[in-house]
């Protein structure tokens, strides 16, 4: 699984996959958002601007990145 620290209360969902370098553009995170491709916390999540918090679980291809507060 791999860390994502952020700073701030939330991160969005199609900025967390560019973050991650998972995508190398929005324009990507927004397909592959819409087309499924992304589950949080276990189910199919298709708004690309989705706040993900600190605990939750972002899976794409196989891969795990979950949101921790970077001062912790």
């Amino acid at each position: 699984m791999n860390e994502i620290k952020i700073t701030t209360e939330f991160i969005k969902l199609q900025d967390l996959l560019k973050f991650a370098s998972v995508v190398s553009t929005g324009g990507e995170a927004k397909i592959r958002i819409q087309e499924g491709e992304v589950l949080v916390n276990g189910e199919v999540c298709t708004m690309r601007g989705k706040k993900i918090r600190p605990g939750d679980d972002v899976e794409v291809a196989g891969e795990h990145y979950t949101v921790a507060y970077a001062d912790q």
